[in-house]
């Protein structure tokens, strides 16, 4: 009950900055005993008392992401995936893949007409969307490596706030209100207590019994309470009542994977992030790379100069990202030669300063580009120097739509992260080649970039952002506002971003990224502009030399980001 009370506290405040879309109203919060940075006000409260139990910063990462899954339900989850980039004061900095994966009967064909076309909606609404989920499994692997407390005491926080209930804010009901039509056409029942007749509103209360009994099965019984027994039942029996390829096997063989991250420099400092089958990690380090080569600090933030040179850096990234990137343990990506700074180089020797370069004089194709940012990141730092950033997701808002009545939650629509076929753009815009085709059992490709920066191997930042393809660079920027603008880290979080990839050739920039002048500018250099309201939601902590930790929630974009420290 306690978490349910301090949601009220802060009904009235989210509200206000949820108004504001140019600016933060609040600074960044300091202690020097832990800090904890969400989506969600429960899910941080729920995080700094565990780390003021004694618990670790993974202890934390484990409570967060359950809790999340109770009071953040379009984008928080323990039936989507995400990645975890750690450091550990005794083992170094790692990694954890527990991304989901393509049940065993998929196929490169399942979303292809007679004619070989893609059916629209197919790989993103209902049952066959669905990917093996991963992150109870890569919560388990976290806690059995890294954790301290007791695996009971993680659990039972999400446990309490799903039986009594938790308050939605203005931005939660709008959501709600907002998926109302699809959630009732996905599913044939009610999607209780999801869906209703009458619009939701701030102050609501939400209980989710059904949410409750799943987690204490896997606060009793880890993986086996999720992957086997009554929640692996309900979850095989909806998904094949509704057509999808899922089976009991799919769950009960999925695993979490340790992995190498990938590792760059930028101005004396280490960039530490995710490695395949995240396309992220690679992508900050070649944008960072080609940054520092055309010694970007030069420009002035938000200008003109800066923002054609970034667009033209982030239209070869992620050229690259379609062609090369994909599961490591099913195609032989090229990581080594990608990071290789001659590579970026020569990849980067087109650069007209003063002109646009068309995407196809990149890579031939041409497609549509769709935005959602229904993802959700958290960064955790503890007194002894260990962090979390972990970057998870259901894909799009409430995943696949399809809810599991018997559990209470939503499934993933992860599948639609694959190229459903070669040079056929997803949700997010992105165009995939083979080396990120459906096949059984491997893992889609992400832009999700949960990162890491050091220096003279003392961690200086924790950071990482929900947003599709905007993940990747809304990290990168963010760092080159620290580390090349000298911007504090609140401001650095508040900044307006803007976003451009292979195709299609557009600068999609934040309300207030560019000024009327730059606009202009940038127009006579061949570029075409698109106002968007908001990039990501990047959630941060920097670690300063004299031990205060700073935590900056991106507050002064639409949600409930919430910064808490002690």
């Amino acid at each position: 009950m306690h978490y349910i009370m301090n949601r009220f506290a802060v009904l009235s405040f989210t509200t206000i900055i949820g108004l504001s879309s140019c600016f933060s109203l609040t600074a960044s919060v300091k202690g020097k005993n832990g800090v904890v940075v969400t989506a969600h006000p429960i899910a941080s409260q729920v995080g700094l008392d565990i780390l003021k139990q004694g618990g670790n910063a993974f202890d934390a990462a484990v409570a967060v992401q359950f809790a999340l899954a109770v009071v953040y339900p379009h984008a928080g989850n323990i039936s989507g995936g995400g990645f975890l980039l750690y450091h550990d004061a005794t083992e170094g900095i790692g990694a954890l893949d527990f991304r989901e994966k393509a049940p065993a009967r998929a196929n490169r064909y399942m979303y292809l007409d007679a004619d070989g076309n893609v059916v629209a909606g197919l790989s993103r609404d209902g049952a066959l969307s669905v990917g093996v989920p991963g992150s109870v499994a890569g919560m388990v692997a976290l806690h059995e490596r890294l954790g301290s407390l007791e695996w009971e005491t993680l659990i039972q926080p999400a446990i309490d706030i799903a039986i009594a209930g938790y308050a939605l804010s203005e931005f939660e009901a709008n959501i709600l209100n907002e998926s109302q039509l699809k959630l009732q056409k996905i599913n044939e029942f009610s999607a209780a207590p999801f869906t209703r007749e009458l619009p939701f509103k701030a102050g609501d209360i939400i209980k989710i019994p059904e949410m409750a009994e799943t987690l204490k099965l896997i606060q009793k019984k880890g993986n086996q309470g999720f992957y086997e027994g009554p929640t692996a039942d309900a979850i095989v029996e909806i998904i094949q009542n509704h057509g999808g390829l899922m089976t009991h096997k799919d769950l009960k063989t999925y695993q979490a994977i340790w992995r190498a991250p990938v590792l760059g420099t930028y101005k004396g400092h280490q960039i530490y992030s995710m490695s395949p089958p995240s396309s992220g990690g690679i992508a900050v380090l070649q944008l960072l790379t080609g940054s520092e080569a055309f010694f970007l600090e030069q420009y002035a933030p938000n200008s003109a100069d800066e923002a054609h040179l970034m667009t033209e850096l982030m239209r070869r990234v992620y050229a690259d990202r379609a062609t090369y990137l994909g599961d490591t343990d099913y195609v032989e990506v090229p990581v080594e030669n990608l990071l290789d700074p001659n590579y970026i180089a020569r990849r980067n020797a087109t650069i007209d300063l003063n002109h646009a370069t068309p995407s196809t004089e990149i890579k031939e194709g041409k497609v549509d580009q769709i935005e959602s940012y229904e993802t959700t990141h958290f960064s955790i730092v503890d007194k002894n120097g260990n962090a979390a950033a972990i970057t998870t997701t259901l894909n799009s808002r409430f995943g696949s739509k399809l809810y599991v009545p018997k559990a209470g939650f939503f499934l993933n629509n992860e599948m639609d992260d694959f190229s459903a076929k070669p040079g056929i753009p997803n949700q997010f815009g992105l165009v995939g080649s083979e080396s990120n085709a459906i096949e059984s059992e491997k893992r889609m490709l992400s832009s999700m970039s949960p990162t890491i920066v050091a220096k003279d191997n003392q961690v200086k930042l924790v950071l990482g952002t929900p947003g599709g393809s905007t993940i990747i660079t809304n990290v990168y920027q963010t760092i080159i506002n620290v580390l090349a603008h000298d911007m504090n880290l609140q401001a650095a979080v508040d900044d307006r971003k803007i976003h451009a990839q292979w195709l299609p050739d557009i600068i999609s920039f934040e309300t207030g990224a560019l000024s009327e002048e730059a606009q202009k500018t940038l127009v006579e250099r061949g570029h075409e502009l698109k106002e968007i309201a908001q990039i990501g939601r990047l959630e941060a902590i920097q670690i300063h030399k004299n031990g205060v930790l700073e935590g900056a929630a991106d507050e002064s974009r639409a949600g409930d980001a919430t910064a808490l420290a002690f």
